[in-house]
């Protein structure tokens, strides 16, 4: 049999793969799995957006037909809406605002839209692994942007060299920030970004999954309220965490009309679009109260404290995020010579419980686990148990 691409082959083992067959193993052998490595939200999409979607598949034929691949105008119209009251920010839903099968499969399909072989994109490291990936396969070079805790886990543009600024294409950025669960506090890190962008004509891509998880009065800015942002970026946005939609794969890819007009040309030649009954109901999510989210965005939070300080107790190291359904822990120092990727390997298989190695994020991210909080409050203390025991050992 002849062998798959060059690209694919380029890639490593998908990190949630690796994990996926580890809790199998676990499973296999009675273990109690508290799963905590994928960012896949355990609560349910509120009835109404369900009531929306089951109503319009019974009694609405019409919608099982293909839909656009550029997203019906009634959705389009509805996140613009959003953005304008939640940010602030107008945009045309004509041509600033595209559907997205899932930012997920956008932020693939704008590589693939943009970038030839050879061309550089600069990549925060570590990073939601389609960050990376997405370059990959589009036969694309990475140019890594290390974030560090000494950095506040923001990169610093002024190190990227002249030359690699110079021939780079496009650059990737995410905050609040996956894996590390960073924020930024205002728009001087975006402005910096526009004005480095400006100077050598990179188009930003800010994937912006994680805005409305936040905490303890914080409130997540967007890359597009930014003066001079759309004359040179986009942001992805996704209904999975704000409305506990993950499986429903519902985003969109919003900003400058030029930068989105070749990724609806790719989409209209390699997929059909999300299904118009869930667009539809996506369209309801996007309408509805703010406060639609309020009991989850409680419920994480006391599962980020009660997780958070006992880690903490266990000599983790681990700061209280402001945003994300995520925890960022640096490893105690006697794990770290091993890495976090056998850390993550025996924790299954001894425990039970699934995290993600840093180092499945990109190599900046090694020396570090991400915990997703994604089971029920009393399972953290189950697992807290067994992480001392497991300490001990």
């Amino acid at each position: 049999m002849k062998p798959y691409s060059k690209k694919l082959g380029k890639l490593p083992p998908y990190i949630f793969s690796i994990i996926n067959i580890l809790k199998k193993e676990a499973y296999s052998k009675k273990l109690d799995v508290i799963d905590l490595a994928m960012g896949n939200p355990d609560m349910p999409t509120p009835d109404f957006i369900i009531e929306r979607l089951i109503d319009t598949v019974k009694n609405h034929p019409g919608t099982h037909r293909y839909p656009q691949a550029k997203g019906m105008p009634k959705l389009r119209q509805a996140v613009c809406n959003w953005y304008k009251k939640r940010f602030d920010v107008e945009l045309n839903p004509d041509n600033e605002a595209i559907v997205l099968i899932g930012s997920k499969e956008g932020i693939a399909h704008l590589c693939m839209a943009y970038l030839d072989p050879g061309d550089i994109a600069l990549v925060a490291n570590p990073a939601y692994p389609v960050h990376l990936n997405g370059v990959i396969l589009a036969g694309g070079k990475i140019h890594d942007m290390p974030l560090t805790a000494e950095n506040r886990w923001l990169p610093d543009l002024t190190k990227i060299p002249e030359k690699v600024a110079r021939r780079a294409k496009l650059m990737f950025l995410n905050y609040p920030n996956n894996p590390t669960t960073a924020t930024v506090d205002d728009l001087s890190f975006f402005k910096e970004v526009i004005r480095f962008a400006k100077k050598y004509d990179i188009i930003v891509c800010h994937d912006n999954a994680y805005s409305e998880i936040t905490f303890d009065d914080y409130i997540a800015p967007s890359f597009l309220q930014t003066t001079g942002a759309k004359d040179v970026g986009v942001e992805f946005y996704s209904l999975s965490k704000t409305y506990n939609m993950a499986g429903w794969r519902v985003g969109f890819c919003l900003g400058n009309s030029k930068i989105i007009a070749p990724l609806e040309k790719f989409k209209s030649f390699v997929d059909y679009g999300v299904p118009t009954f869930l667009q539809l109901a996506a369209a309801t999510a996007l309408n509805s109260s703010e406060n639609v989210m309020k009991k989850t965005l409680e419920e994480y939070k006391k599962r980020r404290d009660k997780f958070c300080d006992g880690l903490n107790k266990l000599s983790f190291t681990v700061e209280k995020p402001k945003a994300t359904m995520y925890l960022w822990a640096k490893l105690p120092e006697k794990f770290q010579k091993d890495g976090s990727l056998k850390f993550s390997e025996e924790l299954i298989r001894k425990t039970g419980i699934a995290c993600s190695p840093g180092t499945g994020f990109g190599k900046y991210g090694e020396g570090y686990v991400r915990f997703a909080l994604v089971t029920h409050f009393n399972r953290f203390h189950d697992a807290l148990m067994r992480l001392k025991k497991f300490m001990r050992g």
